[in-house]
């Protein structure tokens, strides 16, 4: 099982890291992985722990204020 955001269901992405020099530009295979926190949320009133990626959990918290 991938690690995913529990609220938006982000997961991680492929790319390539760029070369910066040279005639033959060889790319570098890589992954972005999402920032997942492990946060306790309020879900049906009952408090349970979940990953969440940061941008939930900022979105999460200006929601309560």
């Amino acid at each position: 099982m991938s690690r995913s955001c529990a609220v938006c269901g982000k997961i991680s992405m492929d790319g390539f890291n760029a070369q910066s020099s040279g005639m033959n530009r060889v790319r570098a295979h890589r992954r972005f992985q999402p920032n997942l926190q492990q946060t306790t949320i309020q879900v049906g009133g009952k408090s349970v722990k979940a990953l969440i990626c940061t941008r939930c959990q900022r979105t999460i918290s200006r929601a309560a204020q």
